[in-house]
């Protein structure tokens, strides 16, 4: 779940691969975590919100999307929940303090990509062969990592 905490949350899925059903999964994590699977990832999605808001030149809805949220209202309600404070009220209170804002584009690139036209993979990143015409010719691959290659 920390690895792929954009991604829908597929309880039957991650309770068969650790060998536990689905509700012994629930409770074993809740002993251990003192939360549900649910809430724990809620809870990683809007620390990741966090430093988008913080770093990114992004709507608060694109990060919304970008952070595996698939309602706004959803989001802005975990959001407060969580920090005290509405996305748009974080954003103004810690944005801007040091270095100026990525680039919303940039950002959206290194978490993952602009689908292709009608073409994307299973993460929905661009295949490397359609990417920017700057990656073809060097060669280089720019993995979804946060490194520059």
């Amino acid at each position: 779940m920390d690895r792929d905490w954009a991604e829908p949350l597929d309880l039957d899925v991650v309770a068969a691969h650790a060998g536990y059903s689905r509700y012994h999964f629930v409770r074993a994590f809740k002993a251990v975590y003192g939360q549900t699977p649910g809430r724990y990832l809620s809870r990683r999605r809007v620390e990741r919100a966090e430093d988008l808001l913080r770093t990114a030149n992004l709507s608060v809805t694109e990060i919304c999307a970008l952070v595996g949220f698939t309602s706004l209202g959803t989001f802005t309600s975990r959001f407060k929940q969580q920090t005290g404070c509405t996305p748009g009220e974080y954003r103004a209170r810690y944005a801007g303090r040091g270095a100026a804002l990525i680039p919303g584009c940039y950002a959206m690139l290194w978490a993952g990509g602009f689908p292709a036209r009608g073409t994307t993979d299973t993460t929905g990143a661009i295949p490397a062969s359609e990417g920017p015409q700057e990656s073809r010719d060097s060669g280089s691959q720019h993995r979804n990592s946060g490194e520059a290659g």
